[in-house]
């Protein structure tokens, strides 16, 4: 396994305030296999649930906590990937393998990592 590889093995867990939202897009997305999670600089979040072929299982939620809406910034441009601080994958047991949750890390956010 290359350093590059090794990337994609790094476990960034899903914060507390979070995890209620990836319950609630895997509870309307049977075919979810886990959540996408996009952290953004400004402190707002898109997350959407992912199937097992990398597509989407869901549509794209963005939110901010404590807050009643989005910044305007994230208005202005749905949350542009030029400003995402770190992004990853929240899976659903039983976990696929890690040369599937490569595969649906590259298709999903790209052959290099946020993080």
């Amino acid at each position: 396994m290359s350093k590059k590889d090794k990337k994609y093995q790094k476990i960034v867990p899903a914060e507390k305030r979070e995890r209620a939202m990836i319950e609630g897009i895997l509870e309307g997305s049977p075919d979810g296999i886990g959540v996408v999670v996009i952290r953004l600089e400004c402190g707002c979040r898109k997350m959407a649930a992912v199937s097992k072929s990398g597509d989407p299982a869901s549509g794209v939620i963005i939110y901010r906590d404590n807050a009643e809406s989005i910044c305007d910034k994230c208005k202005e441009d749905n949350g542009d990937f030029m400003r995402v601080r770190e992004s990853f994958i929240h899976w659903v047991e039983p976990v696929p393998s890690q040369e599937k949750q490569q595969e649906i890390n590259i298709k999903v956010l790209g052959s290099q990592s946020v993080n």
